[in-house]
């Protein structure tokens, strides 16, 4: 898999249970974005009933979400 560490959040409904779906291609491609922004890569994407699992190759990308997510 990685060597970083993969965030996973429940974020779609339980029917999102593919990368392929339309709100989880969606988000990859938002993430994509980002990963572009900080000149790095999304190194790992996946979904499993509305829970999606990322990483980056950005420590520095990684512990940014991280504190967003500890802020909700």
């Amino acid at each position: 898999m990685t060597d970083h560490g993969v965030i996973e959040v429940d974020l779609f409904s339980e029917d999102v249970n593919s990368p392929d779906h339309p709100q989880a291609a969606n988000f990859r491609a938002l993430l994509e974005d980002v990963a572009s922004e900080y000149k790095c890569n999304l190194l790992f994407f996946e979904v499993n009933h509305g829970t999606v699992a990322f990483s980056f190759d950005s420590d520095e990308l990684m512990a940014e979400i991280l504190k967003i997510l500890q802020m909700k």
